[in-house]
């Protein structure tokens, strides 16, 4: 059942907010345009480091085999990254011989949405109803729910135990004859799921651990400790047996284990189950539970890689460009150098098109922070509010792009002068239109042009 809270503003404390706001519209603007000239820049500093770069590089045909004639060259190479390396998660005693081992823990536990409904009263004042849902969820850390508004569900929270999440990378990868550096290494994405094979002692003695916390968060008695102790000295006892039906997944973890691991080594012991690459703690995974904890692990796997990165002895490091940028990629599979570099600079332009646009809602924002005092101060009668701020919405988005439209062009201006012409041109055009009767003259310019062949 949602949980409602209904509050009231007054008209004198939402002209005094409204005030605030027209000092946070002006800082809006103001941080609005600095992003907008800063990712101009960036873009075409960017730009021109790929020119520079795609322009400097060449092909290494056979990494197996070092050669001096490309030392200091950035370089294109494809070949398998690999490793001798054996990582170990040590808190679970898990080992294997990976370019990196990771686990991610979840957290089952109610989850408070919120939602507010607001309505403008008569002589100004504004009431509020604010509705407050609560859910079950999958979260990456547990939810302090002293905090939740509805008594109901205040304390309703907890844990059977906590985990940190943890990424664990070699340190030696090789690249035929060469040595990645940390940033091509972390830039690796061959992911694969880890198959658990956790000790029984250990799983005993986690599943001890965990009883013994579920006891005292619901009040049970303690499990008794002889008893656990006979367990791990009984293996064959069916509280750590495997499930008859060993390919069943629980619904809780179908979500976390792919199709193509194995389910070999699923184990259920009371409070925590093996399955696949998911360690469960809980009474059931097929009924989640408040408190229960999900962790799954992964791996990174050798695989072929493609390095456009510039030689140094027996490894590689960024390359330079004539504008002090530097530059270095890896990318999953074979690629060609025309490949790569389209691809950076596509995602160039879509990083300045994002930034671009955020930009310009960030302004219009600010130009509407400004004149919200007057939109506030005519709350008194919320008909006339509704018009004027609907007037107000289009002005600003209109005063907001033109704006936006001048900054990117007197950016591009300074660092690309004849595209940034082109665009205050635009710019130009546009305030002539709506700001002095450019419409009306370009529908006469319209008709005259259809009376004239008539004629």
């Amino acid at each position: 059942m949602a949980y409602q809270e209904k509050t009231t503003t007054s008209y004198g404390t939402r002209v005094g907010n409204s005030i605030k706001g027209i000092f946070t519209g002006f800082i809006l603007i103001i941080g609005a345009t600095i992003l907008l000239w800063w990712n101009e820049g960036r873009a075409v500093k960017t730009a021109d480091m790929l020119e520079d770069a795609q322009g400097a590089c060449v092909e290494m045909p056979n990494p197996d085999k070092k050669s001096a004639e490309f030392e200091g060259e950035l370089v294109c190479a494809t070949a398998m990254a690999n490793t001798d390396e054996v990582l170990t998660d040590k808190e679970f005693g898990i080992s294997e011989n990976a370019i990196s081992l990771s686990r991610k823990v979840e957290y089952f536990q109610w989850v408070e949405h919120k939602e507010e409904k607001s309505e403008d009263k008569l002589g100004g004042k504004q009431e509020t109803v604010t509705t407050y849902t609560y859910s079950q969820e999958w979260v990456s850390s547990p939810v302090n729910s002293g905090d939740f508004k509805d008594p109901a569900y205040q304390g309703k929270n907890y844990t059977w135990t906590t985990v940190e999440d943890q990424d664990i990378w070699a340190q030696n990868v090789t690249f035929g004859a060469y040595v990645l550096n940390e940033s091509l290494i972390h830039s690796i994405s061959s992911r694969e799921a880890l198959e658990l094979n956790i000790s029984q002692e250990q799983l005993q003695a986690l599943d001890k651990t965990i009883a013994d916390t579920y006891a005292r968060v619901k009040g049970l008695p303690t499990p008794n400790t002889n008893v656990a102790q006979a367990q791990v000295a009984q293996p064959a006892q069916p509280a750590q047996a495997v499930a008859a039906d060993s390919t069943v997944l629980a619904d809780s973890v179908k979500t976390v284990v792919p199709d193509s691991i194995s389910q070999a080594n699923k184990v259920d012991l009371e409070y925590v189950h093996q399955m696949g690459n998911v360690l469960y703690y809980g009474r059931t995974a097929n009924a989640p539970e408040i408190g229960d904890v999900r962790i799954t692990f992964e791996k990174v796997v050798p695989a072929k890689v493609t390095v456009v990165s510039q030689v140094e002895g027996n490894t590689f490091k960024p390359y330079t460009a004539s504008n002090k940028k530097k530059f270095q990629t890896l990318r999953m599979g074979k690629k060609s150098i025309d490949e790569i570099f389209e691809e950076e600079n596509e995602a160039n332009s879509m990083w300045t098109w994002v930034l671009r646009i955020v930009g310009i809602l960030l302004v219009i924002s600010g130009f509407k922070g400004l004149f919200g005092f007057l939109e506030t101060v005519l709350k008194v009668v919320p008909f006339l509010s509704s018009i004027f701020a609907f007037g107000v919405g289009i002005i600003c988005t209109i005063v907001g792009i033109v704006y936006s439209l001048i900054v990117i062009a007197l950016a591009w201006i300074f660092y690309r002068p004849v595209l940034g012409i082109i665009i205050l041109l635009v710019a130009g055009f546009l305030i002539w239109v709506f700001a002095f009767n450019g419409k009306k003259k370009l529908a006469e310019l319209a008709n005259k042009g259809k009376a004239e062949p008539a004629a």
